[in-house]
């Protein structure tokens, strides 16, 4: 081991201990991080991996004590560091977790692939990773861990690692749905411009839904619904091809025609890149800085057959589909002593349910802070309630993050597009031969 990958061991491990035996507002600070990602991984069932190690390396290089850092605070701390050893602890703000596929293995360093943005990295083991975990990290291995910048070049693993195996494409995009929902923060890694195209494109959404819906909350039946946001979703895709420069009004007949390649071809092509019409004829057209494709918003069957859908957006919180909005702002506006326990119960139910972000309280408390007051005072059995101050604390209490994680309605890499395309096809696939062979089993035994 040379030595500044040595001084990294001792560095992190100085880091950690720093973390560990810190006292008043770097330890309160600490609790709070940790109760927050515990909460958080809880309903994520986190499993096969040390929590408390990720939470310390996790805070030791992302958390916040008043207007400093741990790894600021730590620096102050050690008076002995040298100007090397102090850029090494401050590049380490850039860590992150990630989802890996491990490309090859030497004797000293693990050449990674991030599934989520393809970018790929030298990443060496100091010392502080268990050795039985790094014989198994082979070839076509899935591995969740974390990584921290060691030089320009090269990284170290950083915390836990987590062993995932080698898997096909259906469960790697289950593994990876599940990794955005546990750390939502850390999507693309070091790739800050696939985050910032996502986010933008969630501020798109927004204001597409109001230019077609005239305004940003709509109430119809799920019937209904489901056609408009389909009619909805097509004027979109027609607005962004034509931003990228595809004739809208082509076929693919015709531009595979142009492109002097025959429809067949075309079709087999983009049956194996997994990509919707949209995506296959701005590929078609030579787009080559497509990075990001908008995925199709579907209602689920339950939404579908409901008698009536409310739908929220916002440029940052995203969408909201919400079946008993209109009930629950109706009783609000009434403000009927008869009608006060369903109210109650309503209001129970909103700040139970997971998907009822803080975003809908925030309007709820905006539009309706009247009524709504007294009528959490009541629900809660809390006389001295206060919608100003303690409506966060509350929303904290039911586990509802105060600040927007990406949506599900960002825009998200073409790779990923086409994994989960894929993923989809292999899983129909599968279904369909199952049914055929049951059919056949069936009949054999008629």
């Amino acid at each position: 081991m040379d030595a500044r990958l040595e001084r990294s061991r001792e560095l992190k491990q100085a880091l950690w201990d720093f973390v560990l035996d810190a006292e008043d507002e770097l330890a309160t600070a600490l609790e709070a991080y940790s109760a927050d990602q515990m909460a958080k991984w809880s309903k994520t069932q986190l499993q096969g991996i040390s929590r408390n190690d990720l939470v310390i390396d996790m805070f030791s290089t992302e958390g916040q004590v008043g207007d400093q850092t741990p790894l600021s605070l730590f620096i102050e701390s050690q008076s002995d560091l040298s100007e090397a050893d102090k850029a090494l602890v401050e590049s380490w703000q850039r860590s992150f977790n990630g989802l890996f596929a491990v490309v090859s293995v030497d004797s000293e360093e693990f050449e990674l692939m991030n599934w989520l943005t393809e970018k790929q990295y030298r990443v060496k083991p100091n010392g502080l990773q268990a050795p039985e975990k790094l014989a198994r990290l082979k070839p076509g291995e899935i591995v969740q861990t974390r990584i921290s910048p060691l030089d320009e070049s090269s990284w170290i693993f950083s915390g836990p690692i987590q062993l995932l195996g080698k898997l096909g494409k259906p469960k790697l995009a289950v593994a990876i749905g599940t990794f955005k929902d546990q750390f939502n923060q850390h999507l693309y890694g070091d790739a800050p411009d696939l985050m910032e195209e996502a986010w933008l494109s969630v501020e798109r959404y927004h204001q597409e839904f109001i230019d077609f819906f005239d305004g940003d909350e709509i109430t119809l039946s799920g019937y209904e619904l489901d056609k408009k946001l389909a009619e909805f979703q097509e004027v979109a895709t027609q607005r962004r091809l034509e931003a990228a420069g595809v004739d809208s009004n082509k076929t693919l007949s015709e531009m595979a025609a142009e492109a002097g390649v025959s429809e067949a071809e075309i079709a087999e092509s983009a049956a194996e890149l997994g990509a919707d019409e949209a995506v296959t004829k701005q590929l078609l057209q030579g787009q080559k800085t497509l990075k990001m494709v908008m995925p199709k918003t579907a209602l689920p069957d339950p939404l579908r057959r409901a008698e009536q859908v409310t739908v929220l957006v916002h440029p940052r919180w995203g969408q909201s589909f919400l079946t008993d909005y209109g009930r629950l702002t109706q009783l609000l506006s009434e403000g009927s002593e008869q009608t006060a326990e369903t109210l109650d119960k309503l209001l129970l139910k909103y700040l139970k349910e997971g998907a009822i972000n803080a975003y809908v309280w925030y309007r709820l408390a905006h539009e309706f802070a009247g009524p709504l007051e007294p009528a959490l005072q009541r629900a809660l059995a809390r006389p001295t309630f206060s919608l100003k101050n303690d409506l966060d604390d509350l929303l904290r209490t039911f586990e509802k993050p105060l600040k927007p994680g990406l949506p599900e309605i960002a825009s998200v890499p073409l790779h990923l597009h086409n994994l989960f395309q894929e993923a989809l096809a292999e899983v129909g696939e599968s279904k369909s031969k199952a049914k055929a062979k049951g059919k056949s089993k069936k009949a054999g035994f008629g």
